[in-house]
This record gives structure tokens, sequence and C-alpha cells, in this order.
């Protein structure tokens, strides 16, 4: 039996909380044609001539403000992710059943640990067999499609390439979904439930969409089944896109927008939860929490919350376990 092993990805951060670490890291994010399929020589001229002057040393000040004891939040659930579900495997697999025992790794798209590190360290322990997780619910040509491409350009120069099981997406999973609405529901009953649920989703450009990227789609399924489990009403919630970047149309509606416009009719109260990140990040904890906040209080609503992702919580890792098993070979 060919020993197997499980290699968690997301997309990464920098090393630390600097000017130079975060340009560092934007340098690699933003050359990705994933990313920013601009023309190379004109989006080169743009993002070294411009963007990476102006753009690293704000970006730094926001990752300061989250940074933590142990670093990067989104490196640090990850760990812990990787951590709880290697006992979850060890406890739940034995020898007889999936062969010898399975080590996970874990990488960042961008930044450390990289993909190449990872592999290797899975090749290092025998591996012949890998399944990769990208740590994103709903597929994207820019977030999952770029994870795909690392990994085949680290395995480009090896003579030996180990069979490779991709996990395209699990928007729709009922592990996912019922951990998603679980976290919502605990929320509410410590907090109490607000006037409107927001689910905010990253955004993507709409020429995303229209070119065949499920995304859109995805997100919103992930909604429809979520709202379904905890039987909420149509005007009890709406569907958002965050964190848009650049001059050209993103799928619509826009989370700040959303958040205005609710605030300058009444709204009182908002809850947001972010269902495409695995574990909160920039995104979450200084954007949707702190600046987004901003906006609904300043366009005169009373009481905004944020609900964290699900980082390490059990059955969002239980989930993991479940996505990997399947696809394991006895």
């Amino acid at each position: 039996m060919k020993k197997q092993g499980v290699l968690l990805c997301n997309l990464g951060t920098p090393d630390e909380p600097t000017p130079k670490a975060v340009r560092r890291y934007l340098a690699e994010f933003l050359h990705d044609y994933r990313v920013v399929s601009l023309t190379r020589w004109v989006w080169c001229l743009i993002l070294h001539g411009i963007i990476l002057r102006i753009r690293p040393a704000r970006v730094a000040k926001l990752y300061k403000s989250i940074w933590t004891r142990e670093g990067s939040p989104l490196l640090a659930i990850t760990q812990r992710q990787r951590k709880k579900l290697q006992i979850m495997m060890n406890d739940r697999f034995v020898e007889q059943e999936y062969g010898k025992h399975i080590p996970v790794e874990i990488a960042m798209a961008y930044g450390n640990p990289s993909i190449p590190k990872a592999l290797k360290a899975l090749k290092n322990q025998g591996c012949e067999r890998i399944i990769v997780l990208p740590l994103y619910p709903q597929y994207s040509s820019a977030s999952t499609a770029s994870i795909f491409d690392r990994v085949a350009k680290a395995m480009k120069q090896e003579f030996f390439v180990p069979e490779f099981t991709f996990v395209g997406d699990y928007h729709d999973h009922p592990l996912y979904i019922k951990a998603l609405a679980d976290s919502i529901q605990r929320h509410w009953n410590e907090h109490g439930k607000a006037d409107k649920l927001l689910f905010s989703y990253h955004g993507v450009p709409e020429r995303f969409s229209k070119g065949g990227d499920p995304y859109e789609q995805q997100c919103h399924k992930t909604t429809e089944l979520v709202i379904k489990e905890l039987g909420l009403e149509e005007g009890d919630y709406l569907t958002s896109f965050q964190s848009r970047f650049g001059k050209e149309e993103w799928i619509k509606p826009y989370t700040d927008a959303t958040l205005e416009t609710w605030g300058k009719e009444g709204v009182e109260s908002v809850q947001v939860v972010c269902p495409a990140f695995s574990a909160d990040c920039l995104e979450t904890l200084e954007e949707i929490a702190e600046e987004n906040k901003e906006v609904f209080i300043e366009n005169g609503g009373k009481h905004y919350q944020y609900i964290p992702a699900l980082n390490d919580d059990d059955a969002h890792v239980e989930m993991m376990l479940t996505l990997i098993e399947q696809r394991l070979l006895k």
C-alpha cells in the first residue's frame, strides 16, 4: 500500500508586520496571473512602480493591529488546525485500514511555509500519494486553482511525482454547512440575534463569473443552505462581497456599500459572518470587524458584531477529516 499524506493549504501571510515583509509577500501574491491577469509588462510597471512603493507601509500597519504573540492569526490558526487534524487522524485511522501513519503538513500559496517546502516534507516521510486540501470552501480561479498551479510547479523538476488527489471545494458539504449554522446559532445564544445577518464573501472581478468561474454561484449556494438550516426568512439576511482591488467591476452587492445603506435606512443591528474564510485573517479581523463596523456605525447603525470564522472548532476539523477520509485509499 502506498503511504499517504495530507497537505492543508491556505492563502498566506507576511512573515512579520513590517513594510519589508509585506512588500515581499505582496510581490509574490500580486505577481500571480490567477490573481491579476493583466498583460504582464503593463502590470509589472504598475506593481513595481506604484503599488509596491506605496501599499506595504499602509498594509503593514493593518497587520500590526491584528498581530498576536503567536504571530500572524492566519498562520497560527492553520497550525492549530493541522495539529488537531493530526490528532484526530491518529485516533481515527488504524494501520490495518489505511496503512502507516498519515502525516499532515500545512502550506501557504504565498509566503511561508511554502508549498514546495511542505511537499518536500511529505516526500521525505515517504508519501507516495498526497491529498491536497485547499482551505477555500468555494472554488475560485484566484484561490483554489492557484494552489493547483503551485503544486504542479513544485513538482516540475522532480524525477518522482507522487499521486495527487485535489479537493476542489466543499461549499455545500453537509458538515461544513452544519458547522457554519451551529457557529451562528451559538453566537445568537450568547449575544442575541441582530436585525440583519450579512454573509460577506471575498469578492472577485465580474469577469470571473462571466468566464465560467463557479465562485459566485457557490457562495450563494452556501448562504442558501445555511439559512435553510437556521430557518431564516427572506429579508433577515443578505449575501455580499468584500475586499475589492483595482478599478474594474467586482461581483455585487459590495459589503461596505450594503452596510452604509442599511445604516442610513435605519437598520439598528447587524451581525456579519464570512463563510469563505476558513481561518480569521486580515480581511476578517481588520476589514470586517473594524473598518466595516465604522462604516455601519457612522451611517446610523447602532450595534455591529463579527461572528468569528470556524477556525479550529472541533466540528470544522471533523469536516476536514471527513473530506480526507473520503479520498483515502485502503
